[in-house]
């Protein structure tokens, strides 16, 4: 990267980032996508990848002993075998299966609940795909897209038959207790339909929204469908589980399934364009994302003489690791912090998440050119990605030499533009500290899905927080 040097104070160099010009939104090509299988490790066939990590205890006190659950399990199945669908998006041509997931007719209507990101190709992709259910019994229909909840990962879809009663959603909830068995049911792996047995375990707390802990085994085409109790009342829908535990898995509070049959409910008619519900509600995660990261000022974590900002909450962690026992002629501390869950929005899109990484460099037996050559080096491999991707335009950089309060800094402000989401932006900033030839701090962060506004809101802020020395 060719550098320009600018003698110049924070808020004026600020000021000229400010002055890049926002990358215009383009239509993305009408692609189908290929990965059929979301984030949250259930639903679709495809690739699971690790939910949000530990739940805490339930407020309400443990429930009595779990009673042996194989009965139970049979008779729940048994009732409530007529009103589980399997929900599969099709490709157009050809009418050949994309994905499958699971979902269940609520009372005796004839709307079905299951997950966002089960139906997420004919949501966005109605030209290339449609959606299509399939029953117990081998009958089979197409299915009408109502609403999504994004930022939940529930949707609700309209088939041409009804439920018989089982699977209710009253005003009402259960009230569950930590212990107490549940019941997950759906399609695993399309290999028919079954019944998972488990526990209830809290509330998770790392998720930005929130989300109960399953003690039991989903497995992918199980997504969307119910988790009742043994009394057969709905406690969520299944949604993901974690790869690196054992029957880890996660549901969707059934109270967020009880919101979206309202609002469908109360609107006449489905939205021609769920893109754009999609993006107004990434815009309105996005705004609560950044003023939870903004609300009080970020801890700083001393790293050498820096003093360096993180965000540690319930949202959030930072692990930390260093080369320091490594037989080099220099050492390497690294804090990097990032949320425990990001928002699905397509097989190849994940958004509305936040990072933050520190690189603390020291030489122990480097001289300053050769050090120099080596955080240069660091500092040129960072990636802001490319100009082919199918979902965001090419990186539009500005750098510059900059200095806050405290410390003079080398810094590349890079932003990309949604193609198909109009609104929404990746933000990344590096920054190198350009006051000591024998140590060195690289420190990123990376907003993604946030507006403009927002974009530089979180960066500036992070900017101004890097120090030298105690911050006072």
């Amino acid at each position: 990267m060719k550098l320009t040097r600018l003698a110049t104070v924070l808020t004026m160099t600020w000021g000229c980032a400010q002055a890049l010009a926002a990358p215009q939104a383009q239509t993305a090509p009408q692609t189908p996508s290929i990965a059929p299988r979301p984030i949250p490790g259930s639903p679709a066939q495809g690739p699971q990848q690790p939910g949000p990590g530990a739940a805490a205890p339930a407020a309400a006190e443990a429930g009595q002993p779990l009673p042996p659950p194989s009965s139970a399990a049979q008779k729940l199945y048994s009732s409530a075998k007529a009103d589980l669908l399997q929900v599969r998006s099709l490709l157009k041509s050809g009418r050949t299966q994309s994905s499958v997931g699971s979902g269940f007719l609520v009372g005796n209507s004839n709307l079905v609940v299951t997950n966002y990101h089960v139906v997420s190709q004919f949501a966005l992709d109605p030209d290339n795909y449609i959606g299509e259910w399939v029953d117990t019994g081998g009958q089979r229909g197409n299915v009408e897209l109502l609403a999504v909840d994004v930022l939940h990962d529930l949707a609700v879809v309209r088939v041409n038959r009804n439920g018989t009663g089982v699977f209710k959603v009253p005003e009402q909830l259960a009230h569950l207790s930590q212990g107490q068995y549940l019941y997950s049911l759906g399609n695993p792996l399309d290999l028919g339909f079954a019944i998972s047995e488990g526990s209830y375990n809290g509330v998770i707390t790392r998720s930005f929204y929130d989300q109960l802990m399953f003690t039991g085994p989903i497995n992918s085409g199980m997504s969307g469908g119910p988790s009742v109790t043994v009394d057969g009342d709905i406690a969520g829908v299944n949604v993901s589980k974690r790869l690196d535990g054992e029957l880890v898995s996660f549901l969707v509070p059934a109270r967020f399934a009880q919101d979206l049959l309202k609002k469908v409910q109360q609107d006449k008619a489905p939205p021609r364009n769920f893109t754009s519900v999609v993006v107004e509600q990434l815009l309105q995660h996005q705004k609560a994302m950044v003023d939870q990261l903004l609300a009080t000022p970020m801890t700083m974590k001393a790293m050498g003489p820096y003093m360096v900002p993180v965000r540690e909450s319930e949202q959030m962690r930072c692990w930390g690791r260093s080369n320091v026992k490594a037989n080099k002629p220099y050492t390497v501390d690294i804090t990097n912090c990032s949320m425990e869950s990001a928002i699905f929005v397509s097989g190849n899109l994940q958004t509305g998440a936040i990072g933050i990484r520190h690189q603390f460099m020291r030489s122990t037996g480097l001289d300053a050119v050769r050090f120099a050559q080596l955080s240069s080096a660091s500092f040129q491999n960072e990636a802001f990605g490319g100009n082919k991707e199918t979902h965001l335009t090419g990186p539009q950089c500005t750098e510059m030499f900059v200095k806050n309060k405290t410390l003079p800094l080398r810094a590349v402000l890079c932003v990309r533009a949604y193609r198909k989401f109009a609104g929404l932006y990746d933000f990344a900033l590096l920054t190198a500290s350009t006051d000591e030839g024998l140590m060195n701090l690289q420190s990123r962060m990376d907003a993604r899905g946030v507006s403009y506004d927002n974009g530089m809101r979180a960066t500036q802020a992070f900017l101004e927080a890097l120090a030298r020395g105690a911050v006072k």
